[in-house]
C-alpha cells in the first residue's frame, strides 16, 4: 500500500502503525525476568477483559509454555513491555499447541496429511497501552505471518474467543474450521480459524506493508542459535527497510 494508491484513512493507518513500529523491539522470551513479566503481563491483561479467574500467583503459564517448538515474545515500545504473544511451529513431529489441545479431533487429521502449521496464542496487551495505541495489535501478530514465512509453513491455526472473530477474518482472511468450544481455564469459547499463509500474499502485503520482514529478521527471531552463540536480546522490525527502497 502507498500513498498514491490508498485511501487518505488508510494511509493514515499505515502511518500511524509503522510510527509505533519504529519504537518497537521484539525480544524471545525464554527464562528469567523476562519470561515471568510476560506471564504477569498475560494475567493483567486477562483479567481486565474477565476471561480467567483470580490467581494468586498474579501469572498466567501452562503446560505449551514447555513445548520444544514454543516461541515466546515480549513486544517492548520504547523499551517497556506492553505487550506478548506465544507461537508454536507445529508438525507431526511436534504437535502440540492450543489448537491441537482443544480441537485434536481437527487437526491431527491435517498434520497426518502432511500440512505443517503456525499457532499464535496467549496474544496479550497492557491495557493502558492498548487505550493509548490501538494499533498495538498489528505491531504484535505481525510475528504470525513471519513465522510462516521462516519455517515455510502453508497455514497459520489460530484459537480464538468468539467475539474477536471478526478481526481475523477482516485482517489474515481467515476461515473458520470448527464451531465454538470451551477451553481450559478461559470463560470465554473459542473457535478454530485456519489462515492460508499465500494466499494473497502480495496484496496483503500492499495493504499492510508493515507486514513485511527481512530473512534476517525472521531468523533472528526463530533460528536457533549457532553452537557457542548467544541469542539476540533484541530484534528491531526490518518493515521500515522496505518502505525506504521504495
Amino acid at each position: 500500500m502507498t500513498s498514491e494508491n490508498a485511501s487518505p484513512e488508510a494511509s493514515s493507518f499505515v502511518r500511524k502503525v509503522e510510527s509505533l513500529l519504529e519504537r518497537t523491539e521484539y525480544r524471545r522470551c525464554d527464562k528469567g525476568e523476562d519470561l515471568e513479566d510476560v506471564y504477569r503481563l498475560r494475567y493483567k491483561a486477562y483479567r481486565s477483559n474477565d476471561m480467567v479467574p483470580y490467581s494468586d500467583s498474579h501469572i498466567i503459564h501452562d503446560e505449551l509454555d514447555e513445548t520444544p517448538n514454543v516461541y515466546r515474545f515480549g513486544i517492548y515500545v520504547d523499551q517497556q513491555l506492553v505487550s506478548t504473544l506465544r507461537i508454536h511451529h507445529v508438525t507431526s513431529a511436534t504437535p502440540l499447541s492450543p489448537s491441537s489441545k482443544a480441537f485434536g479431533d481437527i487437526v491431527y487429521p491435517m498434520l497426518d496429511a502432511g500440512d505443517t502449521f503456525i499457532c499464535p496464542s496467549r496474544f496479550a496487551s497492557d491495557p493502558e497501552w492498548t487505550r493509548v495505541y490501538p494499533q498495538l495489535p498489528y505491531v504484535v501478530l505481525r510475528l504470525a505471518p513471519m513465522a510462516c514465512f521462516h519455517f515455510r509453513a502453508p497455514y497459520g491455526l489460530s484459537t480464538v474467543r468468539e467475539d474477536h472473530a471478526g478481526f481475523y477474518k477482516r485482517i489474515y482472511h481467515s476461515e473458520q474450521i470448527s464451531e465454538p468450544r470451551s477451553y481450559p481455564g478461559v470463560y470465554n469459547r473459542v473457535i478454530l480459524f485456519r489462515t492460508d499463509a499465500n494466499k494473497d500474499r502480495e496484496s496483503q502485503l500492499k495493504r499492510f506493508p508493515f507486514f513485511k520482514s527481512t530473512p534476517m529478521e525472521q531468523r533472528m527471531l526463530f533460528a536457533k542459535p549457532a553452537r557457542g552463540e548467544l541469542p539476540p536480546l533484541t530484534i528491531l522490525p526490518t518493515a521500515k527497510y522496505y518502505r525506504e527502497a521504495a
